[in-house]
């Protein structure tokens, strides 16, 4: 008998396969003593151990590129974390194996990031991959991963880490089904780069057994355990139809009746860019910039640099629009020479602009290369900044731009409530706004964006969050200037309809979802879309909201 489980789809498409789990976690290390004469001999183990573990993430961050080779390197920098590695080395000195110093390093840290509710406790499970993938190397036993398999198979596993993510073969990988994260967590990101579906905050779904026919349906977040033939059936013929639906939409975002809403992409970097412009981008909505000063926490990228791969993005995109958001360290990217290292609460303190600020000499060097980077070339650069919480915030960024000689327009990611609430007051002094809806989710609701306990405050359909970009786009309308999303939601066909409605601009989303975004816009008028927003808005939680705008837009 068929059973249905739903989670959270985070990617779309249908995938129908056997499920194959992943490895299980490294097993804890005994614990035994050590002689004192041995300590300065296991520490030297330690060291390497970590130092092989970090390369061997950077490795991989290199082979896969784009949006997973900042995530790695950033999984590489907490493995080096100098003040881990110092408890490391302390426990040692009183007696603990390497392999258990480890083990025992990583919980404490663990356990103090959780408790204190801080915005890195969403890396746990980065935390613990970093952690099994030390111990393994010092047991000398392989590393639990992604099962070998010579045929394809949906992955289920209590979560994923994206070293694991990011290497999927797409050939064999069908799909994957988490036990935890979110929609905005790192494997829902990069699942949805690399076009596979997925779900994710599904309960159980460890307990689903090894070799049990699924269909996992990326769109609506249903899993169905021993599918009937009728229904794998209706699974196909609808997937069929999707991937008809996608090679008929070409061109330019619009809908029906011709309103015009630019599709533009995601980038984390020139490996980005030819997937983007496979899938018809129609420039770039959010390049984000952490990934050149990720290299090395201890200092900034030279100008020829950050001028070099600025440029790379900014030629594929000719007569098109690029938007640059400003580094963004802090909370889970922080950098040696830029964000305090005792904050109680790094997202809620010197994180974005207001590390940037903090530090003009960086702010200056990174708007000197954009601004060489785009000599000379068609392209209309905008460059916006992160975290801006009012217009003292977007006076001091557009001051900076000027006075770095910057030839663009100058423009405030909305991801605080305040600026949303205040948005005409910020664009006095910027020219545009772009949402980023996963952080604005996050502070709306106080709801961390990786832990998937909280994920269904996450849901971007939430009507709070819908409120929140209805005002950011009626205050940009009033003064005549844009608002475009560049957070998750607008990779999801349906609600981009919404946003649309909502008034916004523009919609800038990971390269694999345009074709579906496209297809799916161009197949309501305006007014349909308006509707739709205005019956989400109405609701009071966000299955309420899916449900209502869907009835509007199927004529129900």
């Amino acid at each position: 008998m068929q059973t249905t489980l739903r989670g959270v789809g985070v990617s779309h498409g249908v995938a129908i396969g056997e499920v194959r789990h992943m490895g299980t976690a490294v097993l804890e290390p005994p614990a035994k003593q050590i002689p004192a004469e041995e300590a300065e001999r296991e520490q030297g183990r330690a060291r390497q151990a970590v130092e092989a573990v970090a390369a061997d993430l950077m490795a991989r961050g290199n082979l896969a590129g784009g949006e997973a080779q900042a995530v790695l390197e950033a999984q590489a920098m907490m493995a080096q974390d100098p003040e881990l590695m110092a408890d490391v080395e302390r426990r040692i000195a009183v007696g603990s194996t390497s392999e258990r110093a480890v083990y025992d390093a990583f919980a404490a840290y663990r356990e103090l990031l959780a408790g204190a509710g801080e915005y890195l406790a969403g890396r746990v499970a980065d935390l613990d991959d970093v952690r099994n993938r030390i111990v393994a190397r010092l047991l000398g036993v392989p590393m639990p991963g992604v099962p070998d398999s010579d045929e394809p198979y949906v992955l289920v596993a209590r979560d994923l880490a994206p070293a694991d993510t990011a290497l999927l073969d797409p050939t064999l990988v069908l799909g994957f089904v988490t036990e935890e994260g979110g929609p905005t967590s790192h494997s829902a990101i990069l699942a949805r780069a690399l076009g596979v579906p997925a779900v994710v905050a599904l309960p159980g779904a460890g307990e689903l057994a090894e070799g049990t026919m699924v269909a996992v349906d990326g769109s609506s977040g249903e899993i169905f355990v021993d599918p009937s033939a009728e229904e794998r059936a209706r699974l196909e013929a609808a997937a069929a139809e999707r991937r008809a639906a996608l090679s008929g939409a070409t061109g330019p975002g619009a809908t029906s009746d011709g309103h015009k809403v630019p599709l533009l992409a995601n980038v984390g970097g020139p490996a980005d860019v030819p997937a983007a412009v496979e899938a018809g981008a129609e420039g770039v909505g959010l390049f984000r910039t952490e990934f050149l000063f990720l290299d090395d926490s201890k200092s900034a990228p030279s100008e020829e640099k950050q001028v070099e791969a600025y440029r790379k993005v900014l030629e594929a995109f000719p007569e098109s629009r690029v938007v640059v958001r400003v580094l963004d360290a802090g909370a889970d990217k922080p950098l040696d020479f830029l964000t305090p290292a005792d904050e109680p609460n790094p997202a809620l303190g010197v994180r974005g602009l207001r590390s940037l600020l903090d530090h003009p000499d960086v702010l200056r060097g990174q708007l000197t290369a954009l601004a060489k980077a785009a000599e000379g070339l068609p392209v209309y650069l905008e460059v916006m900044a992160p975290m801006v919480a009012d217009r003292t915030d977007a006076k001091a960024f557009a001051d900076a731009c000027r006075e770095a000689g910057l030839v663009a327009k100058f423009g405030a990611m909305v991801e605080i409530p305040s600026a949303a609430l205040r948005a005409r007051s910020i664009l006095q002094e910027v020219e545009f706004l772009s949402l980023g809806t996963n952080d604005l989710a996050q502070y709306t609701f106080a709801a961390d964006r990786q832990v998937g306990a909280v994920s269904r405050l996450q849901d971007p359909w939430q009507p709070a969050l819908l409120d929140l970009v209805a005002l950011s786009a009626e205050g940009a309308k009033a003064e005549g200037k844009s608002c475009g999303v560049c957070g998750e939601a607008a990779a999801d066909p349906l609600l981009a309809c919404v946003l649309t409605g909502l008034g916004v601009t523009s919609l800038s989303m990971g390269a694999a979802s345009i074709p579906y975004v496209r297809a799916t816009l161009a197949k309501y008028t305006l007014a349909q879309c308006e509707r739709a927003a205005g019956a989400a808005r109405a609701a009071d939680s966000a299955d309420e909201a899916r449900a209502a705008a869907q009835a509007v837009l199927s004529g129900e």
